[in-house]
């Protein structure tokens, strides 16, 4: 994803940057930090943290800290998380007075110094051997976020036909309305890097079973990298999880996300770069940065607007002529095929420019109409009346000398690559140069 705040690198270096490798063994901190959140588990919540405890101190080599996230538990669940947190000099409590998975996890994420932040599930469905593995991407710095999946090929589940239905259909549902590519939203056992969960949280809304999926939904259109761990998983018989409800809640939450993607109302351009090191920044003299990208999805969209435009002329010339029908259909056309390329083939997000890359499209639209206008002309002028289908063949030549141009046009005017920074940055240092991402949620820029 392009994006016009992007930093970037100087070709001459010859390498690119990397994420930093997490220190070990460095201060107070822990390295990560384990969310178990929970509401009325006084009988779970103890043999889970002791197991989940002595997993940790006999496997993990960094520190750790488990924090029980208490969503308003009105049982003695406070007590055992009390008791715990005084009898493992590596187990806290945290208290919420108000429910919500999604707002225990946003509450103690926010809070946490440690910079690998995780979560699970109290039932400990999860084998714990895939602990390791989930956040050691996170520790090289390879990924942003990690998700377990009970979906995988080589994840070894058991659970209820009627679990199995409801996970997998909802998972096509995210896929084919919000094109999510990653394999298992609902499995409780994931992992984000502190720096990520800083910038991405602010944009997730929901504070219950949603918020899973609306944190990788976001994560996944920003271009951040989600690593996958095939999981054994075991369902727990005892759950107290509403399915009924919660399947409500994810749907309302689906449409609400699409709704605010379609729109550009979020701004994942801005989030696309903060973590970094994408080869595509990379400046490679005589390679034009995402040339082959661009032109196969110029390429669709164009096949895609030419269609339209067609039957569009068809539908205008049979009540009108054709100088006419074609400024019509090409107009409604151009405005599409603008709008399309701005999203699909040059990575354009968002509402910024969207009216002065419309005005740009339309000049664009101009000169593809004096194209195709003073083709018609010319045939016109060679036959007194010729065949409709005579029409379209010239209409679809002119359309693909038009076409270049166009492409040219849009990539060098309309939507151009942003000038490379000359140098790389620090890692760490703030850019006085330009808005921090505070100010810019702030004043919309």
């Amino acid at each position: 994803m392009r994006t016009d705040s992007s930093p970037g690198t100087d070709p001459s270096l010859g390498v690119l940057p990397a994420r930093e490798h997490l220190p070990a063994g460095v201060g107070d901190a822990p390295v990560l930090d384990v969310v178990i959140p929970v509401y009325n588990e006084e009988r779970d919540l103890g043999p889970c943290v002791r197991r989940l405890h002595r997993h940790l101190v006999g496997t993990f080599p960094y520190r750790f800290r488990i924090t029980i996230a208490d969503n308003a538990s009105t049982d003695a669940t406070p007590d055992v998380a009390a008791s715990l947190a005084a009898a493992l000099p590596e187990v806290r409590h945290a208290r919420l007075e108000q429910k919500g998975r999604g707002r225990a996890l946003r509450t103690v994420w926010s809070a946490s110094d440690a910079p690998v932040l995780a979560y699970m599930d109290v039932d400990l469905s999860t084998d714990l051997n895939a602990l390791l593995p989930l956040v050691a991407p996170l520790i090289s710095g390879h990924s942003d976020l990690a998700i377990g999946s009970r979906l995988a090929r080589s994840s070894r589940v058991v659970r209820g036909p009627k679990r199995e239905f409801i996970s997998r259909a909802y998972n096509l549902i995210l896929r084919g309305s919000l094109q999510a590519r990653f394999s298992d939203a609902q499995c409780g056992f994931k992992a984000i890097r502190r720096d990520v969960a800083r910038v991405l949280l602010p944009l997730v809304e929901d504070t219950g079973w949603f918020f899973d999926t609306e944190m990788l939904v976001l994560a996944e259109r920003a271009g951040l990298r989600i690593h996958e761990v095939p999981v054994d998983w075991v369902d727990d018989p005892d759950s107290t999880v509403h399915i009924v409800k919660t399947a409500t809640d994810d749907l309302k939450g689906v449409w609400r996300v699409g709704r605010a993607l379609a729109v550009g109302a979020l701004p994942l351009d801005r989030l696309a770069r903060p973590f970094g090191d994408d080869p595509r920044d990379r400046q490679v003299l005589g390679v034009p940065r995402g040339l082959a990208r661009q032109l196969v999805g110029f390429c669709v969209v164009g096949a895609l607007s030419t269609l339209v435009y067609l039957l569009l002329y068809s539908g205008f010339r049979t009540f009108t002529g054709s100088q006419v029908a074609n400024a019509l259909a090409l107009l409604v056309s151009a405005v599409a095929n603008t709008a399309a390329n701005r999203r699909l083939t040059f990575g354009v997000r968002g509402r910024d420019r969207a009216v002065r890359h419309q005005a740009q499209g339309l000049v664009v639209f101009a000169i593809g109409l004096a194209l195709t206008s003073g083709s018609l002309a010319a045939l016109g002028a060679a036959s007194a009346d010729p065949a409709h289908s005579t029409e379209l063949a010239v209409l679809v030549a002119a359309n693909l000398a038009a076409t270049v141009l166009r492409f040219l046009l849009l990539r060098a005017w309309v939507f151009p690559e942003p000038p490379a920074v000359a140098s790389l940055p620090v890692p760490g240092a703030a850019d006085a140069s330009r808005p921090t991402y505070d100010h810019e949620l702030r004043t919309g820029r």
